[in-house]
């Protein structure tokens, strides 16, 4: 039933986007000829170019994954797919004029038809997303899931799926050679059904509806999987595997082939990626270089301010660990009294640190003082977003007692980032921001980058540090 709800749900989508197509292609030439008396080239001629591009458009599409299942995929994800696909839709379309022949193709047109078909493309699987959480609440389009194994990691993965109702799964039961009776400390409310043991497996499969089936086998277990595999793909069922390892793997690995052999990186980072960098590095050249020269006039005011509230530079300089583990200096407006005692190489500053001064206060409460630090992503130390840098000291205590901590010196230190815009600033849990800047690290994109600077603006960064 789920995978005809599925072929139902890609049907009406690819239906959906070829009309989005045809309108797209419709409004764009309309609103670009609507005040426009010259001469023009039929909306026909575009509508030909549709005809062509439309089958290649879809095939595009599918290559970017748009058309698999909703239930688990992130909406930012999907939506940086749809603009790449737009992208090389809109060169597609520049290629398929030159062929014709046709010099007088309007460039706006195509423009806007690519701005228009973005965002009508993302509308639609916004309201195809929300509809199926309405019908999920309601108990439509659920898939029933089997789980194999009874363990720590079993109990961890039920946890999260019956956590999020959206995603409108059914644990219909677990079972295991190794269970007990249900653990006392166990934080389920209503324990799943155990359903019996591994050799149980085909029974189950073939007199009840299961739709997947997810193995959580300890380690020493692994020597069931394979009957297990061939028992699910001889009853035609989805068989997906939590690895004992999991904790140690991205949520997005990576995987690389040697010779036909599957290699699954540990740390996929796509930044990595020349292309990634490059575009993250010019959008950073480019706003930096923009904002410090409009906010100039108010720059100077700031340091005239600092340099009149107490006696001492400007400008504070502090080393911080940057990128690749590389000292570097990072600027700030003073706003605390010059220390002469070098604790602040050490000791975190709080929210009312009586070494502040007035004008220091205030400049931290709108954060202010962080406005050099363009200069910062300008020289390309730092990044407009990207994890909080740290000085050496706590560097050197935190690499030791928290997990995973060093990965964070693999990108660019940000102004702001995906664990400040999350509460995490200043003195507050180590553990808590390094989750969130592997987050950040392991699922970049352009748009996680925007979406943290538009979030940066409704709640500020306030770093206290």
């Amino acid at each position: 039933m789920i995978r005809e709800n599925q072929r139902i749900f890609n049907t009406a989508q690819i239906v959906l986007d070829i009309l989005i197509f045809i309108l797209s292609m419709t409004g764009a030439y309309f609103l670009r000829f609507l005040f426009y008396a010259g001469p023009r080239i039929g909306i026909d001629f575009y509508y030909k170019i549709s005809l062509i591009a439309i089958p290649i458009y879809l095939l595009i599409y599918n290559y970017y994954q748009l058309y698999e299942s909703y239930r688990a995929k992130r909406l930012m994800l999907e939506t940086d797919r749809i603009i790449r696909s737009n992208i090389l839709g809109i060169i597609l379309i520049m290629i398929l004029s030159f062929l014709f022949k046709e010099v007088h193709v309007s460039r706006m047109v195509i423009l806007l038809f690519g701005l228009i078909n973005t965002g009508l493309m993302t509308l639609s699987r916004v309201i195809l997303r929300k509809t199926l959480r309405i019908l999920r609440r309601k108990g439509y389009n659920i898939k029933r899931m089997l789980i194999i194994g009874y363990n720590d990691l079993s109990k961890e993965f039920v946890q999260r799926i019956l956590s999020n109702r959206n995603l409108g799964y059914h644990v219909a039961g677990f079972l295991s050679d190794r269970f007990d009776g249900y653990d006392s400390s166990s934080d389920y409310k209503n324990p799943i059904p155990y359903r019996g043991g591994l050799d149980d497996l085909e029974k189950v499969l073939a007199t009840e509806a299961i739709d997947e089936v997810v193995v959580a086998l300890e380690y020493d277990q692994y020597n069931h999987l394979s009957k297990i595999i061939d028992t699910c793909e001889k009853a035609g069922t989805k068989v997906s595997i939590v690895p004992f390892y999991t904790k140690y793997i991205p949520a997005r690995p990576h995987i690389d082939e040697i010779d036909g052999l599957p290699v699954i990186n540990i740390r996929h980072i796509p930044l990595d990626n020349l292309l990634n960098n490059w575009l993250k590095r010019l959008f950073d050249i480019f706003v930096s270089l923009f904002l410090l020269i409009v906010l100039s006039p108010f720059l100077l005011v700031v340091a005239i301010c600092v340099k009149a509230s107490s006696p001492g530079p400007v400008l504070y300089k502090q080393e911080r660990v940057g990128l690749n583990k590389k000292i570097f200096t990072m600027y700030k407006f003073r706003s605390m009294r010059v220390a002469t005692d070098n604790s602040d190489k050490t000791a975190w500053t709080t929210k009312d640190d009586p070494r502040r001064t007035k004008f220091g206060a205030f400049m931290r409460k709108y954060n202010i003082d962080e406005l050099p630090q363009l200069f910062n992503v300008l020289n390309g130390t730092m990044s407009l977003v990207g994890p909080r840098p740290e000085i050496p000291y706590h560097v050197n205590n935190f690499k030791e007692e928290i997990p995973l901590y060093m990965v964070k010196h693999q990108v660019r230190p940000g102004i702001t980032g995906w664990a400040q815009v999350n509460g995490f600033r200043g003195d507050t849990s180590i553990k808590g921001r390094i989750e969130h800047d592997i987050f950040y690290i392991e699922n970049w994109s352009f748009l996680f980058d925007i979406k943290i600077l538009i979030m940066t603006l409704f709640k500020g960064v306030n770093h206290n540090e």
